[in-house]
C-alpha cells in the first residue's frame, strides 16, 4: 500500500477538482495510457497503470496530432519530474496516475509556486538555472501549440490558418515579446542577443510566470484542448474562453487578414474585457476600395475599433479607438486608446497621461488637417492616415507623447499597402438602419461626381450587422 504521505498529497490534489473533474480525468489518464480495456480487462486493473512516453505518442498518433511532437514530450517531461514520496525522483521513465494527477492540478488550478517546478522541466530536463534561449523555444512550442490545438479542435471561433497572415512569424513575435518580461534579480532585462545566451535561475524564471499570466493561460489550453481534459467543464475565468475573439464578416469574402492568430490572442487581451468576445469586419481595402471616403462611411459611428494597416515595406501596426468615430476638428476618446505594432514586432503601447490626443478624424476642412490620426498632435501623430487616401506618418522622435509609442512604420511618411477596420464588442443599436455617409453628405456625393469617381460605394452597400455566424 502507499504511505500516508503519499496518499495525504495526492488526495489533496484531488480534492481541488469537482466530482465530474474528477471522472474526466480518470477517464483521460485511462485513454493516454492505453490501459482502457487492454491487457484482457482483468488483468488491467491488477497491474497498477502507469503513462509511458510511447503511449503519449501512440495516442497523439491516433489522433492524428492533436498535439505538435515536441510539446508531447514537454508535457511528459512536466510529469516525469513530480516527485512522490518514497520513489526516487524521476528515475522511472513511466508515470504513475499520482503523477498524473498532481501535474494536472498544479498547472491547472496551482499558484505560481506550484507551476514553476513542472515548467523548469518542461523548459529543460535537467535541473538548474536555464539559458534564455531554452526559455524561448519553450515559449515558441507553447504557442505554437495553443494556435494547433485550438485549429485542430475547430475553436477559432471563424478565425483560420488560411484567412489569416501565417501564424509563424507571429509565434516568434509573441514569444519575444513575453520574453522581454524576463528579468534578472537586479531588476535588468536583458534584451535581444543578449537575452538568448543570459542565464535564468529558478526564482527569475517563477517571477515571469507570475507577472506574465498568458504563460498559465497558453498552458491550460495546450492541456485541456491538447489532452481533452476538462475542456467541456466551464472555467472559474473569462481568460479562455476571451482568448480569441469570434470573427464576423470574413465568410466566404476570400480575405485573408492583416493579423496572425498569436497577434489577435495578444491584441484581443489589451481589450477592455466587455469587448473581448468578438470582433466584426468594419473595412478592408481590399475589399471596399482605397479611398478616404469609403474609410470613413463603414468606420463612423460603429463603436470601438481596431484599425490595422500595412506599409509598402511590410510594416503591420494599428490602433485601438475606444470611442465610435465621428467626423469632427475635436480630438476625441479617452485613456483606453492604444497604439500596437505587429510585424516585425509585437507590442502594445498605452496612454502616457501626458495629453488626450487620443483620436482624430477630420475631412473637408480648410483650415485643420484632414485625415485619421492617433496621438501625438497635428503634424506629428503616432499614427496618421492623409485623406488623400495613401500616404499617412508615424512621427515619434524619440516617441509620441500620447502613448510612448516609437515610430511604427518602416520610414516616417509612409505609402500605405492595406488596411483593415474591426469593430470589436457588439455594434451600437443605434447605427443600424442609418443612411450611407453619402445621403448624409450631398457635398462629398458631388465632389465625387465632378471627380469622375461616380457612387462606387453604391454597389459596396452592405448590412450592417451580419447574421450568418462565421463559424
Amino acid at each position: 500500500k502507499m504511505g500516508n504521505a503519499e496518499s495525504n498529497a495526492y488526495h489533496n490534489h484531488l480534492s481541488r477538482f469537482l466530482p465530474e473533474e474528477q471522472t474526466d480525468i480518470d477517464g483521460v489518464f485511462d485513454t493516454l495510457s492505453g490501459s482502457s480495456g487492454s491487457a484482457g480487462g482483468k488483468n488491467a486493473k491488477a497491474t497498477k497503470k502507469t503513462l509511458t512516453l510511447a503511449a503519449l505518442q501512440a495516442w497523439n498518433a491516433h489522433t492524428r496530432e492533436a498535439l505538435p511532437e515536441q510539446m508531447t514530450v514537454r508535457l511528459y517531461n512536466g510529469m516525469k519530474s513530480i516527485d512522490l514520496p518514497g520513489k526516487s525522483s524521476g528515475q522511472s521513465e513511466q508515470i504513475a496516475k499520482e503523477q498524473f494527477v498532481i501535474f494536472m492540478s498544479d498547472l491547472l488550478k496551482g499558484n505560481a509556486d506550484e507551476k514553476i517546478t513542472i515548467i523548469m522541466r518542461m523548459i529543460s530536463k535537467t535541473e538548474g538555472p536555464l539559458k534564455g534561449k531554452q526559455i524561448q523555444e519553450f515559449t515558441e512550442d507553447l504557442i505554437m501549440s495553443v494556435v494547433h490545438v485550438l485549429n485542430y479542435r475547430k475553436e477559432l471561433k471563424g478565425w483560420n490558418l488560411e484567412n489569416t497572415r501565417d501564424s509563424a512569424s507571429g509565434v516568434k513575435a509573441l514569444a519575444s515579446q513575453l520574453l522581454s518580461e524576463l528579468k534578472l534579480a537586479d531588476g535588468t532585462k536583458p534584451v535581444g542577443p543578449q537575452l538568448l545566451e543570459t542565464t535564468f535561475n529558478p526564482s527569475a524564471i517563477a517571477d515571469w510566470v507570475y507577472r506574465v499570466p498568458q504563460v498559465s493561460v497558453f498552458l491550460s489550453v495546450v492541456i485541456r484542448q491538447g489532452l481533452h481534459v476538462l475542456h467541456s467543464i466551464p472555467d472559474q475565468t473569462n481568460d479562455i474562453l476571451n482568448l480569441v475573439p469570434r470573427c464576423k464578416g470574413m465568410k466566404g469574402r476570400g480575405l485573408v487578414s492583416l493579423f496572425d492568430i498569436p497577434s489577435i490572442i495578444y491584441i484581443n487581451s489589451h481589450l477592455p474585457v466587455e469587448l473581448q468576445h468578438k470582433w466584426q469586419l468594419l473595412f478592408s481595402s481590399r475589399l471596399h476600395g482605397e479611398s478616404f471616403s469609403q474609410l470613413c462611411g463603414h468606420i463612423v459611428n460603429k463603436g470601438p475599433c481596431i484599425l490595422i494597416l500595412k506599409d509598402l515595406d511590410g510594416f503591420v501596426f494599428g490602433g485601438f479607438a475606444s470611442h465610435s468615430w465621428e467626423v469632427k476638428p475635436q480630438f476625441q476618446g479617452d485613456n483606453r486608446c492604444f497604439l500596437f505594432s505587429v510585424f516585425p514586432s509585437l507590442a502594445v503601447y498605452t496612454y502616457t497621461g501626458y495629453n488626450d490626443h487620443f483620436m482624430y478624424l477630420n475631412n473637408g476642412q480648410q483650415t485643420m488637417p484632414n485625415g485619421l490620426g492617433m496621438g501625438g498632435q497635428h503634424g506629428y501623430f503616432g499614427l496618421w492616415i492623409d485623406s488623400d487616401y495613401g500616404k499617412g506618418h508615424s512621427k515619434a522622435k524619440p516617441r509620441c507623447t500620447t502613448y510612448n509609442s516609437p515610430q511604427l512604420s518602416a520610414k516616417e511618411e509612409f505609402t500605405l499597402d492595406a488596411m483593415e477596420v474591426w469593430a470589436v464588442g457588439d455594434v451600437p443599436e443605434s447605427t443600424k438602419g442609418k443612411k450611407s455617409i453619402l445621403d448624409v453628405d450631398p457635398q462629398a456625393q458631388a465632389l465625387l461626381e465632378m471627380a469622375g469617381k461616380g457612387r462606387h460605394s453604391e454597389g459596396l452597400r452592405e448590412p450592417l450587422e451580419e447574421d450568418e455566424e462565421d463559424e
